[in-house]
Parts: C-alpha cells; structure tokens; sequence
C-alpha cells in the first residue's frame, strides 16, 4: 500500500507534472466561466516551466543532498569490507526486455563503480538489491538485468548475491538485512547516487546493518554550479523533478518511521561513520 500510494502521490507531486496539471487545467477552463482563473493558472504553470527548465533551481535542490554524506576520508587506507551492497534504479528493465539487451540509465554509475571495487576488494561480497520499481510493468526485475550484466563483467558468481523483491529504499534496506544476516562486526560498502544517499543511508542504520557510504552518479559539480544556468529544458526539468522527487521522499520516510531524522547526516567518531 506505501509503494503504491507513494508512486501515485509522488507523480502529481513532481514540479514538472504539478505545473502541466494546472497548465491543462487552465485549457480546460478556459471557455468557462472561471476564465480568470484558467489564465492565471496558466501563466503560472507557463512561468514555473520557463524557471524550471532553465535556472538553477535544479542544481540548487540537488546540492545539499550530494553534500551530506561523503566517502570516508582515507580510502587509500580502507580496511576491506565484508560485502558490497549496490542498490538498483540503474537499469531500465523495460527497455531491457523489449530489446534483450541490458539498457542501463543515467545512474549507470551504480553498476560500473562496483567493477572497480569489486577488483579493489577481491573477496568481497557483491549484493545487488532491486526488484521492480514500477507499478504497471513488472515483467522484469534490476536483479535479472544485474545477474548479467556482473557475469558479462567478469565477475565470479560465487561472489555474486541479488535481492530481488524490493520496491522502494526501505525494502531495499529489509530485504537485505534478512537475505545477508550479517553480523555487528562485519562492514559493509553502500553504494548509491550521492542525492539518494542520505535516505538510503538513513533507512540501513535504522535497521541496525553497519555500512560506509560510498556514494556515486554526482549531477553537480559542487556548491559552484548554483550560479550554473541549463542551455537544456529537459535537462533542467529533470534536474527539479529528481531533487524534489529525493526531499518528499525524506519527509515521507521520517513521518512513516522508516528512518531516524528527517535529514540523515554523516559523523565519524573514533574512526567509525554514524547517521543521527
């Protein structure tokens, strides 16, 4: 029921969808005798698409998201981790389906990082976790996809473990947990897109599993790219609907319980990483 309600709430929550809902609403009273109404609603919408697309608007919600949680500070000296957990949203597994090759989306960053770390940490565990996260189409899961694109990659599949059930960041976090049983010793790598980190981060240490963030797929460049306009409305508009999509996405898993504070943040004491 949350995953549902939580996809369809979320698309009219979109700024992009919320601004084309009062755009068509403002064509369709138009001819009424709310005509006042029709065109203040769309100019509005008109106006917010114009900021949207264009301002940096997107880059500014993004950035305290990319910001707050980073990766630990001495990599070089990184104690190997027991296991290495990856989260899905990387794979488009419609498109993967259809075409019976494996698509991988903008995030693609998940899946190549863990090439990279699973040859710096040759007996580390790779644990993909992703169902379906989509409510019409579920003829595929990420973990599917994921199986082959690891064994394309090399990887041995005795060192390959894929969850997949979960819909949403916080089954990925239960789900893992229950697949793995791990221990309070063993340390586990996080990783995911550096927005999505403070939520994913959040919903792992709510449970109880120890993991060092290890985040990925940065959409800015830093705190500099709040004076950076887009040339691009698409990319504008996907850049608002991504952070706004990340903020609703915090408020609602701190209001249902899902994680410990409304904005999860990093502190390392005695050489260890805590989320408040």
């Amino acid at each position: 029921m949350f995953f549902i309600a939580s996809k369809t709430i979320g698309f009219f929550l979109m700024p992009t969808n919320f601004a084309c809902s009062l755009l068509v609403l403002g064509i369709l009273l138009a001819k009424t005798r709310f005509s006042t109404l029709a065109h203040r609603l769309s100019y509005t919408a008109i106006i917010a698409l114009i900021i949207m697309a264009f301002s940096p608007l997107g880059h500014i919600i993004l950035l305290p998201l990319e910001e707050r949680i980073t990766r630990p500070a001495n990599i070089a000296n990184l104690k190997a981790p027991d296991g290495i957990i990856v989260l899905g949203g990387s794979i488009d597994t419609i498109v993967t389906k259809a075409r019976g090759s494996i698509a991988i989306n903008e995030s693609g960053e998940r899946l190549t990082q863990i090439v990279e770390l699973a040859r710096r940490f040759p007996k580390a565990r790779i644990v993909f976790s992703g169902g379906s996260g989509k409510i019409l189409s579920k003829n595929m899961s990420e973990s599917d996809a994921a199986r082959s694109f690891f064994t394309q990659m090399g990887l041995s599949p005795d060192r390959l473990v894929f969850e997949g059930k979960s819909q949403n960041t916080w089954q990925n976090a239960r789900y893992t947990k229950d697949l793995l049983k791990p221990t309070s010793e063993q340390r586990w790598l996080l990783v995911t897109s550096a927005f999505h980190m403070p939520r994913s981060l959040g919903c792992f240490r709510s449970i109880g599993m120890n993991v060092i963030p290890w985040p990925v797929d940065y959409r800015t460049r830093g705190y500099s790219d709040i004076y950076r306009f887009f040339d691009r409305a698409s990319e504008g508009w996907k850049r608002v609907d991504i952070g706004v999509r990340e903020w609703i996405g915090l408020l609602a898993y701190r209001l249902s319980g899902r994680i410990n504070s409304f904005f999860p943040h990093q502190a390392t004491r005695s050489g260890s990483t805590a989320v408040n």
